[in-house]
């Protein structure tokens, strides 16, 4: 993932992936509406009860077994579905990998309130629903396989979908941070906290300190060097070219070779 500190001149997407990553991304990019959800009319679930209830059984074995093809087994075993049934999951262990992210964002509405309209600034909430967001990741028990969860996200075909979830969950920070501003900011507050956000989740899967105190004064900095540079990003090429490259360094920082 980029620093947030990167020129803007080198925030071009390779002639390599235009092709496969901009079409996804103009379908998720914003109208002149900012389209954030209402408490009225919450989400749909992203997935069936079965899907649900064998992905959750699955994931109780990703400590143990990583985000593959034998815990999504694992978890069909423990509902008494035969093998055949893996065929419920397309993507195969990456479904897996999107129904932590999934669940975990919607679960932050829950986990994280801010009933005081006095209480902490913008700012402040916002480092702290990635805080908590992270801590998702520490209570699920999946840190220790977190790489390999990366790698899953880093695969060309997987990509677009990881940013999509990357973008939504952005959104879903600023919405229950309070800032629900329509404006042309909303560019540069979706890439700046896409890319902390996903830069202190590898951070996270490496970070062997008591309690991820480092992890979290990594994003103690990175907000504040978002902070610094303000709105750098202020339209929608720049900001495709901002999320197609934050999709290079990711799948360079596992390995690929881009």
């Amino acid at each position: 993932m980029p620093s947030v500190t990167r020129p803007l001149a080198a925030l071009r997407l390779p002639l390599s992936l235009r092709s496969s990553l901009l079409p996804t991304i103009t379908s998720t990019a914003p109208s002149l509406h900012r389209h954030y959800h209402s408490p009225e009319t919450p989400d749909p679930p992203p997935y069936s009860s079965p899907q649900s209830q064998l992905l959750s059984s699955a994931l109780c074995h990703v400590p143990e077994s990583g985000f593959t093809l034998q815990s999504l087994r694992k978890g069909l075993a423990d509902n008494s579905y035969p093998a055949s049934s893996l065929n419920l999951f397309p993507r195969a262990e990456f479904d897996l990998v999107l129904y932590h992210l999934r669940t975990q964002r919607l679960a932050l509405k829950d986990r994280v309130q801010f009933p005081d309209p006095s209480g902490p600034g913008v700012g402040q909430r916002v480092r702290t629903l990635i805080l908590s967001r992270l801590q998702g990741n520490v209570e699920a028990n999946v840190v220790g396989k977190w790489s390999e969860a990366l790698g899953l996200m880093s695969l060309a075909e997987n990509i677009p979908v990881s940013l999509k979830e990357l973008g939504l969950l952005s959104d879903e920070i600023w919405y229950l941070s309070g800032d629900t501003a329509v404006d042309g900011s909303w560019y540069s507050k979706r890439a700046s906290l896409g890319a902390v956000y996903a830069a202190a989740e590898i951070f996270q899967s490496q970070d062997q300190s008591t309690e991820f105190k480092d992890t979290e004064q990594f994003v103690n900095r990175r907000l504040e060097e978002v902070r610094t540079l303000g709105g750098a990003i202020s339209n929608f090429g720049e900001w495709a070219s901002f999320q197609g490259t934050a999709a290079v360094n990711l799948a360079r920082s596992l390995g690929a070779r881009i």
